[in-house]
């Protein structure tokens, strides 16, 4: 079993549920007392935040391509970084080891091509839906015209992520208010959607939508158990 390098704590809620699926991954497909092998480097999310809301992109790569160099030397032998939104530096990371990224874009995009979807309506921050790497990585990869919520609508997913989900509130309101969004993204064309934040999967789920939803968090998570099972891979960077 390769080991696993997970660069987390963006934040932590979405970190704890990436080391639960990669776990139960392990255990479900070699059974028993089985569990993955992995080590974990935390960020501390206040100090990640306050970056990002400042446009300081330049030292949050070197940030977590520190991060990166740190578990290679530790002994990993793939790494995820446990945010759709620092995908934003994951070249800089990728460029900063010999160890593989697995990229939890090229992971989705590749999801939905298989699965035969073309405009899937994206839920993430402010920073993935508003600037364009995200949509761009993805349409690259494939036929995607990757949908966006209007922008009052891209502001309140903002602040449910950021004022909610990253501090553990779970609330029927803002299930609702997301609930909303997507039934408008579908009157507009959506014919999916892309769970493109870590935490959203802890506010709603498939059940909660008609459209077929791609969790971006268990999407990467199973990638992560493939590589590590050394199953056929796709997304890998």
């Amino acid at each position: 079993m390769r080991t696993i390098g997970l660069i987390g704590g963006m934040s932590w809620e979405s970190s704890a549920v990436y080391y639960r699926l990669i776990n139960e991954g392990v255990r479900d497909r070699l059974g028993a007392l089985h569990s993955a092998k992995l080590l974990l480097w935390s960020a501390e999310f206040s100090e990640i935040a306050a970056h990002q809301t400042s446009g300081d992109w330049d030292r949050l790569g070197r940030t977590l391509a520190d991060a990166a160099v740190d578990l290679e030397r530790a002994g990993v032998d793939v790494l995820l970084i446990c945010s759709n939104t620092m995908h934003k530096v994951a070249a800089q990371v990728a460029q900063s080891v010999s160890a593989p990224l697995i990229n939890i874009v090229h992971v989705t995009a590749d999801a939905i091509t298989r699965a035969g979807y073309r405009r899937p309506l994206l839920l993430a921050t402010a920073f993935t839906m508003n600037d364009p790497f995200y949509r761009d990585l993805m349409e690259d990869q494939g036929d995607i015209d990757v949908m966006l919520p209007d922008e009052d609508e891209r502001r309140v997913i903002h602040r449910i992520i950021y004022d909610e989900l990253c501090q553990g509130i779970i609330t029927s309101e803002s299930k609702q208010r997301c609930m909303e969004i997507v039934r408008r993204g579908q009157e507009r064309g959506a014919d999916s959607v892309i769970f493109g934040c870590t935490e959203i999967g802890l506010l709603v789920s498939q059940s909660d939508f008609a459209l077929t939803v791609f969790d971006t968090t268990r999407l990467h998570a199973q990638a992560a158990v493939d590589y590590a099972l050394a199953s056929p891979l796709a997304g890998i960077e």
